[in-house]
Parts: structure tokens; sequence; C-alpha cells
């Protein structure tokens, strides 16, 4: 069996999406990956149209470690989030042929169910904590039991609830004081409207020092948050240490991770608790079933980052990764514009806290190509800088 053909597609039902879809030598035989990288996507087209889809024309589809490390290390030029997001998708769409081809569900390939679902949580944002609080028991009574809170810090302006895109703590200035207060502040209010049963998130979004990030984590520590996410920038890992040593409350780092060297200090230091990288960054389930075996030496749990700006097709390989390996911990949810339904079929389905996927061979995913053909690329979806109340650039 070879491979014939590999097409890369670029869609916007709602947003913008790249697809690689790759074609074998075998009658019907193909398989769907997703190399979607927000804000770059037509980077990541390009280098699979023009630097990386020559390279698999003739090559086994079924020799995926052998292909994953060819484009890896044979590049040259390794790594990055362009190269890694159009590794991920070429990679996703092989471990969807070999699962078409053995008839089974990419989780038996990975060694079979070790769970009946993945625990999901919702994205429960708002304007500031009563609101948080309502959407909470809207999610709560739709069966989620984790929730992630985040508002504006101070709420400012209201947007639109038929919005898709998550626009709390993205859509005004910020200030690392006011945010400091406001946050313990949130977390209090929750509590004491809630109780202490739902299972709370709050992502930072790398944009604290170090001691910040600590006197944060130790300021929430007594309300238990499920964890709190990327509180520092990613670049200088160590930092971690830091924050680490300020509190018991749980931390999870890796959304901005592209492989398993990255994240390889904060699992083996147990700097983290849960490793948040995205399989649609850091070159598909090949990478990230090796960074889950790691992970489990050390006592440190996968939550795959899962976000509407990766495709369904990345969200059911998320839930094929979380259903075989043994330290999963949660996996963020996403609500997708109405539009994805019309390109997209097979997409993790959510019933009572857990998301499941079906039994079909492969990744179960599929793409209607004369629909996706409907929605062109939209060049003004760019992700949105935040700055300072003094203008100045500020980590988003």
């Amino acid at each position: 069996m070879k491979i014939t053909d590999v097409k890369v597609l670029v869609t916007a039902p709602g947003r913008n999406y790249v697809l690689v879809k790759i074609e074998t030598d075998q009658p019907g035989l193909y398989g769907w990956g997703d190399a979607t990288l927000n804000g770059r996507e037509l980077a990541v087209a390009a280098a699979l149209r023009d630097h990386l889809a020559p390279l698999l024309i003739g090559r086994d589809p079924g020799r995926i470690e052998d292909t994953w490390q060819f484009l890896f290390r044979g590049t040259y030029w390794r790594g990055g989030p362009v190269l890694m997001t159009a590794l991920a998708g070429i990679d996703l769409a092989l471990w969807d042929i070999k699962g078409k081809v053995a008839g089974l569900p990419v989780y038996s390939l990975l060694g079979g169910a070790t769970r009946d679902g993945a625990l999901a949580y919702r994205h429960c944002d708002g304007r500031d904590a009563q609101e948080i609080a309502d959407n909470i028991r809207a999610a709560q009574a739709a069966g989620f039991k984790v929730f992630r809170a985040q508002m504006d810090v101070p709420s400012s302006r209201a947007f639109p609830d038929s919005t898709w895109m998550d626009l709390t703590t993205y859509s005004q200035p910020f200030e690392d004081e006011p945010y400091l207060r406001a946050v313990p502040a949130m977390f209090e209010r929750l509590r004491r409207e809630l109780g202490d049963e739902p299972q709370i998130i709050h992502d930072v979004h790398e944009r604290l020092t170090p001691i910040q990030a600590g006197r944060l984590a130790a300021a929430v520590e007594s309300y238990h948050p499920f964890f709190l996410e990327d509180p520092i920038r990613p670049e200088h890992k160590e930092s971690m240490r830091l924050v680490r040593q300020s509190s018991r409350t749980p931390l999870a780092m890796g959304e901005l991770f592209n492989h398993r060297w990255e994240c390889l200090p904060l699992i083996t230091e147990q700097l983290i608790d849960y490793v948040r990288v995205d399989i649609a960054h850091i070159g598909g389930i090949s990478e990230a079933r090796k960074i889950a075996a790691i992970a489990e030496a050390y006592h440190v749990q996968m939550a795959f980052h899962g976000p509407p700006d990766i495709a369904p097709i990345t969200h059911a390989a998320n839930v094929h990764v979380d259903m075989a390996i043994a330290n999963f911990g949660v996996q963020e949810s996403s609500k997708f514009p109405a539009e994805v339904e019309d390109v997209f079929m097979g997409a993790p389905y959510f019933e009572d806290g857990y998301l499941k996927v079906s039994a079909a061979p492969g990744l179960g995913t599929d793409v209607d190509e004369t629909a996706a053909a409907r929605y062109p690329y939209r060049p003004e979806e760019y992700l949105p800088t935040l700055r300072r109340a003094d203008g100045s650039v500020q980590d988003w």
C-alpha cells in the first residue's frame, strides 16, 4: 500500500481550519488530519503543500513512526509551531488510515479503552462572578462536572451572548494588580454561591511574572481549584519552581509547547500536575502518547488543549488518546460554530459529563469537501493583541 496524493484544504465554516487528506492506492481508503494553527493557517498550508506533501508520495502509510521521524528530524529545521502543526495533520491522517485498515477505532490501536469516556469541562466565562455562577449552574444542568471560570477585570462592557468566540478577559486592557485582587474574590464568590462540589479551573494565559503567579496560586489555594493553567510565560519553564513552592494549588501548562522536550523538565521535576499540550500543535497522536507515557511515570496527568480553533478531527483524536491512556485527567470541550456541522462528521459527543467517540474505524471523522468549498478562507480571522492601560503589549 502506498500514498498516492496529499490534499491540503483550507476552509472557514465559522472560523479557519487547515485540513489534510491523505489518499492511498487502495480504492476508497483515505485519512483526514487537522493542521490548524490559529492566526497562522496559511503558513501551515504552505509548509504542507510545498514542502512536506511531496515527500509522502509513494511512502507506506502504515509506517507512521518512521514517517514521523522522517518529517521531524529529516527536515533539519525541526520543531516550531508551523512545522509541528503540519506534522500533526499528517500524523492524524495516517492514524485514521491505520484504523480503517484494521477495522478498529484508534483508541483500540493504542491499547484499548481504559475508561468509558473522557471527563470534560466547559467554559463558563462571564462579565462578573455572578454571571459565571449562573453559567456554571446551566452547565451543571447539562451534565458537566468541571468548569472554567474567566471574567473581565474589572467588568467593562457587555459582549453578545450569541458569539462563539470567548471574549471575556481578552476584551480590555490588562493590569496585573486588579487581576490579582479579582481572581481570588471570584473564587470566594463562586464557592459561597455554589459550594465545594463544582470543580473549577482558571486560566491565567501566561500573563504573570513568577512572583505574581506564586502569589495568585497561594491566594486561591483555600478554594481548591481543579488547576491553575499557564500561570507564566512558557519560555523560561524553570520559573515554575518558584510558583510551585508558593502553594499546593494544582498547576497545568503546555498549551504553547510543540514537542515532548519542552514538557520534560516540568514533568520530571513534578512542577505541574497536568500537561496541557495541543495534539494539533505537537506533531499529532504519535507525540501525544509519548508525552503521556513520560508523564505517567511522574504522576502527572494529561489535559489536552481543546478550543474551537482546532477542528473536530483533533477533538476526536483527543478523546481517542484520552480513552487509551492511564493518566488521563480532564478534557477541554468546545462549542463550535453552527456551520461546522455542514463540513465535519463524527465529532466527539457529550454524555453525562463525559466526551465519547464512536467505535467506527480510524478517528471516526469525515469531511464534506463540497460543503467545505462553500466556506473560503477568511483573512480577517486573527488573534487579538492584548495591551496594558499604557498601550504596551501584554501576553494574550
